[in-house]
């Protein structure tokens, strides 16, 4: 076929294509038939010279062999050379599709500004200004668009500005306000604000921004805002009965019922949770994803056969395969059926899963005295996942640590760090298990080596501090050493726990007080509880520390330092 006849045959695709199709919910390219919508002007040809039809048509023919980028780059050429509605339109949507943000923005500029009439041309303008963050040119097209429709995208124009800086949400505010001045009962232009001002952290006159609109009792993008502005508040308790008026208004909505399902689940009313979750699966059968949510709100709830049920049903449909394999894990392990728990964390692939199913798996195996066997599946889980190996040699090291077997535990670490010689975590693994065998040295040379590679590993620092501080006389560089670490995590208990140690043995049993309760009410601990019942012991408040040992003892009752702090100072293990 000769170049005149091919250019004669692209007329009939190039004439009326004004817009692509939808992109289609698989996945696959925009479609070249053109779609006329209700706000496009009626069809017009253009009259385009033999150059551009050929690289039109070449395009064409491009996208339909998958070389969207020659498609692309045709188009975009002969949408600045003609500018024509027809051909910047087309280009737009190529870029849009292809995810080319400056190609997009251009050409939706040449369509807005050739169809001035046309609503989504200049919808299209305002959206790529948004994303280029030229939000004053952004906002003119948007206001055109409300002058003609009444109505458009302004929740995007304001969502967009989220990763912006303050003073760009401060201009976009203020372009919000002078278009409210002009239309001040606009609800989208009012929830666009709320937006706005959530970004910049003024929750509280967003709420009621929104809470003054009687829009925002009925829509549902509103009725979400406000639901999570709630919850950002502390006030959950009052989003539930707005989502479940919401649910009621609108009973088809997933996103709404999906909401309120979950504050259901945060208020812990999980019986609720459950039956709503059990709704939108039955209405989503196709949906994996609720269907795992409902699986894990059965967990929340000890509904251990109904978690079963779901997660064996997501394995069968081979989604969330490995998650749904360590929740059934999990479901076998609350039940009491070991065997089957352990066949399941087994099962659990390369994923989020793996370290936590190998972890549950192996300590299921220490808690049966059959550490020689969680051994042996470690080693073969370091041979045959290696980009995991560190990790688990830590889980075996604990595992071993934890039952008693401190000189194991030493050894798997000494044969990590053969592999890893300067990993923090072996060296500081290695520094934990050397104070357990009264290894000093060995534990201020690992721990110092961690500080001088990482001078702010609060850690390290808290370590050291504190085992200075308990087994050493050498309180003052003690003392400096946890002070760093408290500096760099203020609210950390464990270092409040190590700080308040260190001025009990510096005689400050006041802040030491002070200290250890702080400690205590941010991590109810028995480690904790045994060193503020010794200061209370010293201030003579003996009373009051043996009903700290008494509560702790409760909760860990084989506790080895409460027993041996009651020991030395009682001459009982009872308080």
């Amino acid at each position: 076929m000769n170049r005149t006849l091919a250019l004669l045959s692209a007329l009939a695709l190039l004439g009326g294509c004004q817009t692509f199709a939808p992109v289609d919910q698989d996945g696959t390219p925009p479609v070249q038939e053109a779609q006329q919508s209700s706000t496009t002007e009626p069809t017009s040809y253009g009259s385009f010279s033999q150059e551009t039809l050929f690289d039109l048509l070449t395009a064409e023919l491009a996208g339909q062999r998958n070389r969207f980028d020659i498609a692309l780059d045709n188009y975009v050429t002969q949408a600045q050379a003609t500018r024509d509605p027809g051909v910047a339109e087309r280009a737009f949507r190529i870029a849009e599709y292809l995810g080319a943000e400056q190609a997009a923005l251009e050409t939706a500029l040449i369509w807005a500004d050739t169809a001035p009439t046309v609503i989504d041309a200049q919808r299209a303008a305002a959206v790529q200004l948004a994303r280029a963050g030229r939000y004053d040119e952004s906002m003119r097209y948007m206001e055109t668009v409300l002058q003609r429709q009444g109505n458009t995208h302004f929740d995007f124009l304001a969502l967009s500005a989220a990763e912006t800086d303050p003073d760009t949400r401060t201009g976009l505010l203020q372009g919000f306000d002078r278009l409210l001045s002009k239309y001040p009962d606009n609800s989208q232009l009012l929830f666009g604000k709320a937006i706005l001002l959530q970004q910049d952290g003024r929750t509280e006159e967003a709420l009621k921004l929104l809470e003054d609109q009687p829009s925002s009792q009925t829509e549902v993008s509103p009725i979400l805002l406000r639901a999570r502005l709630l919850h950002s508040l502390g006030r959950g308790n009052e989003a539930l009965p707005l989502l479940q008026k919401g649910v009621r208004l609108h009973p088809d909505d997933k996103r709404l019922r999906l909401t309120y399902a979950r504050q259901l689940v945060e208020q812990d009313r999980l019986d609720e949770a459950k039956g709503e979750f059990s709704k939108l699966v039955y209405e989503n059968p196709n949906d994996d994803d609720l269907r795992f949510s409902l699986a894990l709100v059965c967990l929340e709830a000890e509904a251990w056969q109904e978690a079963i049920v779901y997660l064996e049903e997501l394995v069968e449909r081979r989604s969330h395969v490995d998650a749904a394999h360590y929740n059934l894990g999990r479901a076998y392990e609350e039940q009491g059926e070991t065997d089957s728990a352990l066949q399941e964390y087994a099962r659990v692939g390369p994923s989020n899963e793996y370290l936590p199913a190998q972890q549950r798996r192996a300590q299921l195996l220490f808690d049966q005295d059959r550490s020689e066997e969680a051994s042996a599946l470690l080693a073969q889980a370091r041979d045959n996942q290696p980009d995991y190996a560190i990790q688990l040699y830590l889980i075996e090291a604990e595992g071993l640590s934890n039952s008693g077997r401190v000189d194991a535990a030493w050894q798997t670490v000494a044969q990590g760090l053969e592999q890893y010689p300067d990993d923090l975590n072996l060296l500081y693994t290695r520094a934990m298990l050397a104070e357990k065998r009264d290894d000093l040295e060995q534990l201020e040379s690992d721990l110092r080596y961690i500080i001088g590679r990482e001078p702010e590993h609060a850690m390290a620092l808290n370590a050291l501090g504190y085992t200075l501080a308990d087994r050493t006389p050498r309180h003052a560089e003690a003392l400096e050493l946890i002070e760093k670490a408290y500096a760099l995590s203020p609210e950390d208990p464990a270092i409040l726990d190590s700080l308040g140690w260190i001025n009990y043995r510096l005689g400050n049993l006041d802040k030491a007080e002070r200290l250890l309760r702080q400690a205590l009410s941010l991590y109810p601990d028995h480690e904790i509880a045994a060193h503020l019942g010794e200061v209370l012991w010293a201030q003579g408040r003996q009373r009051e520390a043996r009903s700290i040992w008494r509560s702790a003892l409760s909760e860990t009752p084989d506790s080895p330092i409460l027993r041996d702090t009651l020991l030395r100072l009682t001459g009982s293990e009872r308080p």
